[in-house]
């Protein structure tokens, strides 16, 4: 397939994303469809498959793959997984393989409205946390200049393949190996901070980097699985404040944020009661996120109206099911923390607002604390495990 029609496909990508209320900077419009994604695809893709109770992944070779095939491919809106487990597609050795996603090319669509949210515009210097596969650190470049641009990839192996990328399309900015969560205050300060993976809350020395009236778009995150794009406007006493963007984002946990390995469990005996709420709330986007805040240290497990909690460093434990009587629910918990007690108070907080979206939100952050609020910063309230 010709240069031509990779041309016409970013055009026609574009196109779509204007339809879909995403992209409306025109600038970012023209960065769109000049960078070439199939340059940062690689040579190599994980396509997801679900068998039923897990998801494995199939190595994709662009060779083998017929060029205007591996071209449409590359230009639908859509995540592809470049790394499992730490293993590039590239250098994957088994035909099929399980394992955990650790590094992708999320959907351009996502990619660019998050730098649009964040105001990019020429004049500006940006930091990029998760630069993966390179995408967005070309996207931002083709915006601010390669001079106004860093990023940072915590894998060396993804932080590699995206150099080669860049130089590849001809872009050459600022990309550092290291924790991104650190952020890179030898480039400091930055006008706007936009991390491509998951917190569980915003680090203070990351906000120092950022100038007064500076910008930071994260998805927040937890290990009860629950996510929320919020954006942030950086004060000078040290803190930030902000409101929680519409739709669903979600990225990968950054490492040193993600739950802490366990073995096998046992779910063990404890005190048995009725439950206050439908335990398959914690099923809905918003509702996960606010279980999540009222339990931040439990790992959220099950579905429906059997949901597991499980905190590993108290060997807390709650774990729903429906009554015998058919009537409702049953919650039995275990361990110094009341995990379901904490969820009930926080989910009924929100069901009596409503049951709003995470953009009903906000986030204020003090030198001393940092609290996600609902409707108001003086509404039910609760803090992030900092």
């Amino acid at each position: 397939m010709t240069t031509e029609t990779a041309a016409a496909l970013r055009r026609h990508l574009v196109e779509q994303l204007v339809e879909e209320d995403l992209l409306h900077d025109p600038e970012l419009r023209r960065a769109a469809e000049t960078v070439p994604r199939e340059t940062f695809l690689g040579s190599a893709i994980y396509k997801p498959s679900d068998p039923p109770g897990v998801t494995v992944w199939t190595p994709t070779r662009r060779d083998d793959v017929p060029a205007d095939e591996w071209l449409r491919l590359t230009y639908q809106n859509t995540t592809w997984v470049t790394q499992i487990d730490g293993v590039l597609a590239e250098d994957a050795t088994d035909s099929v393989t399980g394992g955990t996603p650790t590094s992708s090319s999320t959907l351009p669509g996502v990619i660019l409205w998050m730098i649009e949210q964040a105001g990019t515009a020429r004049g500006k210097r940006a930091l990029i946390i998760g630069a993966g596969t390179g995408l967005s650190t070309a996207y931002v470049c083709e915006v601010l200049g390669e001079d106004n641009t860093t990023a940072i990839e915590t894998n060396p192996a993804a932080a590699e393949r995206a150099r080669k990328a860049l130089a590849e399309a001809g872009y050459a900015p600022t990309l550092i190996t290291g924790d991104g969560l650190r952020g890179h205050p030898e480039r400091a300060p930055y006008d706007i901070v936009i991390a491509f993976c998951s917190m569980r809350h915003i680090p203070y020395g990351l906000l120092r980097q950022v100038k007064e009236g500076g910008t930071v778009v994260v998805t927040l995150a937890g290990w009860g699985f629950g996510h929320g794009l919020v954006r942030l406007t950086v004060d000078d006493q040290g803190g930030a404040s902000g409101r929680f963007l519409p739709g669903y984002t979600s990225f990968m946990m950054a490492r040193t944020h993600d739950r802490p390995p366990h073995g096998p469990f046992e779910l063990l005996p404890g005190e048995q009661r009725s439950s206050r709420i439908d335990p398959a709330a914690l099923d809905d986007w918003s509702g996960r996120f606010v279980a999540q805040l009222a339990a931040p240290s439990a790992e959220r497990l099950g579905l429906g109206a059997e949901q597991i909690l499980l905190d590993v460093a108290t060997g807390s434990q709650a774990r729903t099911r429906p009554a015998e009587n058919g009537e409702g629910w049953t919650v039995v918990q275990r361990g110094p923390l009341k995990l379901w007690d904490a969820v009930e108070d926080a989910v009924e907080a929100w069901q009596n607002a409503g049951s709003p979206h995470l953009s009903e939100f906000g986030l204020t952050i003090t030198p001393d604390a940092q609290r996600v609020w609902l409707g108001t910063p003086d509404g039910p309230s609760w803090l992030l495990p900092v």
